[in-house]
């Protein structure tokens, strides 16, 4: 799975409308959210850092919820913007979630344990167990 980071507010005008999913590496305003919702009409997820997602309005947050959009907090940590637009989730997560739920794990259960363990956040993790 990849996310499409998007660290600057120009960038939402040249995104490729089937983007699913989307880290905005910056505070967005009412006006990018609606703009990027605008412009990629299969977006699933917006992810944001937390320290952003505390100045999200709640017009914008029901806005989301209207359109069925999750907005939640997270980071993509160790990306490199400069090198690729899209921070790829590792395809050992995915080996890594097959087994646990082989095991028997809850995906509540799942993404506590590998958010623990690696880079995403409960929340996307939860996502990408809900996508499978």
């Amino acid at each position: 799975m990849k996310i499409r980071v998007v660290s600057k507010r120009a960038e939402i005008e040249d995104l490729d409308p089937g983007e699913k999913v989307i880290h905005l590496a910056f505070r967005p305003s009412n006006k990018d959210i609606f703009g990027l919702v605008k412009r990629c009409k299969d977006v699933e997820v917006i992810q944001i850092p937390a320290s952003y997602r505390k100045t999200v309005s709640k017009s914008i947050e029901m806005f989301l919820e209207m359109q069925g959009v999750q907005l939640i907090e997270g980071d993509v940590w160790g990306h490199r913007k400069d090198i690729n637009e899209y921070y790829t989730i590792s395809p050992s997560v995915t080996e890594k979630i097959k087994d646990l739920r082989i095991s028997g794990m809850n995906n509540e259960e799942i993404a506590k344990k590998l958010s623990k363990e690696g880079k995403l956040n409960k929340e996307m993790l939860l996502y990408i167990l809900g996508r499978e």
